[in-house]
């Protein structure tokens, strides 16, 4: 239990309608958070398991889950699905982009957020997650915007209470996140407003990464977004990778190893982890999987129900998603629509046109 107390702009705590605070505390604990890093097992060894065991040690019910990559890049869509999949409960999601929240929603997995974009850009917004708040389903505690959300993570990154900044003068986030204060810049006279952002520590992350050794050292290229920030800003850090090399191969190919062992709890091998999403050089988006998901989002409950269902709670692990995503023909595809796109393969020849997801689509047919 911390000894703080903390003290929340109680405009933002009004409009939001937060009734016992004290659900908003762990998130912005650092010196909890910087307790929990120290006291792990910060030694060279062989962090290796399953992600069901992954999942079932280092998530807990009421946790606060950390989102990685950026909505269908190098998401850890897998792990998160699992999560979902052993029944965990209470949980509050936050992530810049929050993109992958409404997974944990759709059974009461997910009833928290600390809200930010949601969406896959082009195929479009997630209008389910915003009915859910209409309904009451999943409670908003913080609302954010990219910026202000990282600067969090990289505050409690460095180990900070928290930092200064600009970004949200003159929005109305401020009004709509209890966590954000103006104060005027101690440094200066004569009135130079700025807005308080403190330390974020999620409870638990996931990230997934091209290469990782057995002792978590992390290997991964493409955009790192938050993540850099959120492996040393989150209580509990678990690694899946598409493959687990020798700390030789991490040494000696060192260009892309961004995390570092001490920051791990576990590794996972996980290939095809951020399936059906995109991993940079490795396979592309299952466009119309993506396309059909947001439709049935603005379908409605029901709808988005029984999706949910069929790809997660009927699926025991990723072999049975690549299995229902096409198995080796979908794989051999996606990874060569993926060297194409980033000009490693020859692309003469690789066409990407294909027809949109519609209800008359196959229902075979996802990539």
């Amino acid at each position: 239990m911390s000894s703080f107390q903390f003290e929340y702009n109680q405009e933002a705590v009004k409009n939001l309608k937060i009734e016992d605070t004290s659900i908003l505390d762990r998130l912005v604990d650092y010196r909890h958070a910087r307790e929990a890093r120290h006291k792990k097992d910060h030694s060279q060894r062989d962090k290796r398991m399953s992600l069901s065991e992954a999942v079932a040690e280092y998530v807990q019910d009421g946790d606060i889950l950390g989102y990685t990559g950026f909505g269908y890049v190098r998401t850890s869509l897998q792990s998160d699905w699992e999560v979902i999949r052993q029944g965990k409960k209470g949980l509050q999601s936050i992530g810049s982009p929050n993109t992958c929240q409404s997974y944990g929603v759709t059974f009461g997995n997910t009833p928290y957020t600390h809200a930010s974009y949601a969406g896959a850009e082009m195929r479009g917004y997630d209008k389910y997650f915003s009915d859910n708040i209409k309904s009451g389903r999943v409670k908003i505690l913080s609302d954010w915007s990219h910026g202000l959300m990282g600067l969090g993570f990289k505050a409690a990154q460095l180990g900070l209470p928290g930092v200064f900044a600009k970004s949200g003068l003159g929005s109305d986030l401020v009004n709509y996140n209890p966590y954000l204060k103006v104060m005027n810049n101690p440094m200066v006279k004569n009135g130079d407003p700025c807005v308080f952002v403190p330390a974020l520590c999620p409870d638990i992350t996931f990230i997934h990464v091209h290469a990782a050794d057995m002792y978590g050292n992390a290997r991964f290229f493409g955009p790192a977004v938050n993540d850099l920030a959120l492996a040393g800003a989150t209580r509990k850090l678990v690694i899946t990778a598409e493959e687990i090399v020798s700390n030789t191969d991490i040494r000696w190919n060192n260009k892309g190893v961004q995390i570092p062992f001490q920051n791990v709890d576990a590794v996972v091998e996980l290939p095809y982890g951020a399936a059906p999403g995109y991993m940079p050089g490795c396979y592309y988006w299952a466009r119309r999987w993506w396309e059909k998901l947001f439709t049935m989002m603005s379908e409605g409950q029901e709808h988005m129900d029984k999706y949910v269902r069929e790809w997660i709670l009927d699926t025991k692990d990723t072999r049975d998603v690549l299995k229902k995503l096409g198995g080796v023909d979908f794989m051999i595809n996606q990874k060569r629509l993926a060297k194409a796109a980033e000009a490693d393969n020859e692309d003469s020849g690789v066409s990407f046109k294909y027809e949109p997801w519609t209800p008359n689509t196959p229902p075979d047919v996802f990539d």
